[in-house]
């Protein structure tokens, strides 16, 4: 197979337009060449290190210029990126260390309040196998924040602005993206550097994205995920867009920055987008004009993640004039592979047609309905050390089985019916309730649990637990919910806990979870 490195999306952007924005951040700006150099340097310090191909280098880091130097960086040097999710707490990342056999890992200070640093560094020192741990300061001229622990800057610094980009196959891995299925323990999805390249291209295709109409977009999707990853950023950098970051959601923020940096691409997920029109009533009076140019200028927005809500496609396209694309993909389809045409009727609730060099099936199908079956240039090589799990949905044909129940038109564009059984999405993030149980269980005073996902007005679904106590036990909904904000990511923990003393099972013992509400 040809050589290929995904960072070449950079590299040639960067040999191009060496002056033009590549990210945003507040009053920073960062220009092609710029963001190039600065990861030839993370390139450089991992070389030096003796980190190079086939390494895998995790990376913690919210929205920040340092995410997308540091991922690039990781690539240049012909390593693996692994990114995590940036909630995660001290055991939850040595288990994603061990389990990827990172050899480096880069993590952000994090605030007083997310100390991600320390989480971090907990995890690392767990794993005896994670040789190097660097810590991302917002300040690159501050000191570690944890004693005898190079920064960023410290390691980079010192390297050239040049760096040779390790020669890799396209069919090395580049990423792997954290994800798990209903039961078990998360799985890494191998993403190969032409899946990355090849959907990164293929979405900016779909909305006529090309370097000679660059298009800024605001950058609110978090970069770990695969959703944030392709279409906010290795997209907008194949092409020379320009990156807004906002490294926290907040929609009065994002409404403010869409105004000030003349935005003409968003993407997100539903909740962002009812949270967007939330906000436009707290806008200062007398901006009309203002909000007006700033929905004149929207070329595209996009959503994915969960079903967006009827009622608020149409509202946004009353108020924007623009209609919301939806698409739908996962981590192991890199991620896009349906998305709505620009150039079609709206289909409120469809998810689009398959993507080019995406074919989409339905399997098993019974009443028009049946899973989702995906196969193309898109799909993962497979769960990293899990061929058992891989063989589960991934066949020899290349189809690969997402659990995901929908139907299809006879125009051939699809509508989900249900997600995976028993997934949680709250807020745009995949929970898995087996994973939740497990921690809880973990808990001494916690006999039997059974967690589920029940309706809510901002976040799509929020989480509730039903717990049976150990006998004699006097915990509370209370404690529980205090020790679990400890243990899990802020995500994934139950906001509500009902303690019961039975659960509904059938007669082999399995918890009839439809009977819960």
């Amino acid at each position: 197979m040809p050589e290929y490195n995904l960072s070449t999306l950079l590299e040639q952007t960067a040999a191009s337009y060496p002056e033009r924005d590549a990210i945003v951040l507040g009053d920073t700006r960062l220009n092609y060449g710029t963001v190039n150099a600065m990861a030839n340097m993370v390139a450089g310090a991992l070389a030096a290190r003796g980190v190079g191909h086939g390494d895998r280098v995790a990376l913690s880091c919210p929205n920040l210029p340092y995410f997308t130097i540091a991922y690039f960086g990781i690539l240049k040097a012909g390593a693996t990126v692994v990114p995590l999710n940036v909630l995660l707490k001290g055991s939850e990342i040595a288990y994603h260390l061990r389990d990827s056999g990172a050899k480096a890992y880069f993590c952000f200070e994090g605030t007083p309040e997310l100390p991600m640093a320390r989480f971090g560094h907990e995890g690392f020192a767990a794993v005896e196998g994670c040789e190097h741990f660097f810590v991302i300061t917002a300040d690159l001229a501050a000191p570690s924040p944890i004693e005898g622990v190079e920064t960023l800057a410290q390691a980079a610094l010192s390297q050239q602005p040049t760096f040779a980009t390790v020669a890799t196959d396209e069919d090395d891995t580049a990423v792997i993206l954290y994800t798990s299925g209903t039961t078990g323990q998360p799985k890494g999805a191998e993403l190969r550097h032409r899946n990355m390249r090849d959907n990164a291209i293929a979405g900016s295709s779909l909305v006529d994205s090309d370097a000679s109409r660059p298009d800024t977009i605001l950058c609110v999707l978090p970069l770990f995920h695969s959703f944030g990853q392709t279409v906010c950023q290795n997209g907008p950098i194949a092409y020379g867009g320009t990156i807004v970051m906002l490294p926290r959601w907040d929609p009065t923020a994002a409404l403010e920055l869409m105004l000030r940096e003349k935005i003409t691409f968003f993407s997100g997920v539903p909740t962002m987008y009812w949270g967007l029109l939330g906000a436009l009533d707290s806008l200062e009076e007398g901006r009309a004009a203002e909000v007006d140019a700033m929905a004149a200028r929207l070329r595209i927005a996009s959503s994915g993640g969960s079903a967006l809500p009827v009622d608020v496609h149409t509202r946004f396209q009353e108020r924007f004039g623009v209609t919301i694309l939806e698409g739908y993909g996962l981590s192991e389809t890199s991620p896009i592979a349906s998305f709505s045409r620009p150039d079609a009727p709206v289909r409120p609730g469809s998810i689009g047609i398959p993507i080019p060099g995406v074919e989409m099936t339905l399997l098993d199908v019974v009443d028009g309905v049946g899973e989702i079956a995906i196969r193309g240039h898109n799909v993962m090589k497979g769960y990293w050390g899990r061929p058992d799990a891989t063989a589960e949905v991934l066949d020899a044909d290349g189809w690969f089985r997402t659990g995901d129940l929908a139907r299809v038109d006879d125009d051939g564009w699809y509508y989900i019916v249900d997600r995976a059984k028993e997934l949680i999405i709250r807020g745009g993030f995949n929970v898995y309730p087996r994973e939740v149980e497990e921690a809880l269980m973990q808990h001494p005073e916690v006999s039997l649990c059974a967690v589920i996902g029940v309706p809510h007005e901002s976040h799509g679904q929020e989480i509730k637990a039903y717990v049976i106590p150990e006998p004699g036990s006097s915990l509370t909904p209370e404690e529980l919910g205090a020790w679990a904000r400890e243990k899990m990511a802020a995500y994934k923990y139950p906001r509500t806990y009902e303690f019961v003393e039975s659960l509904p099972m059938t007669a082999t013992g399995k918890i009839l979870k439809r009977e819960l509400s």
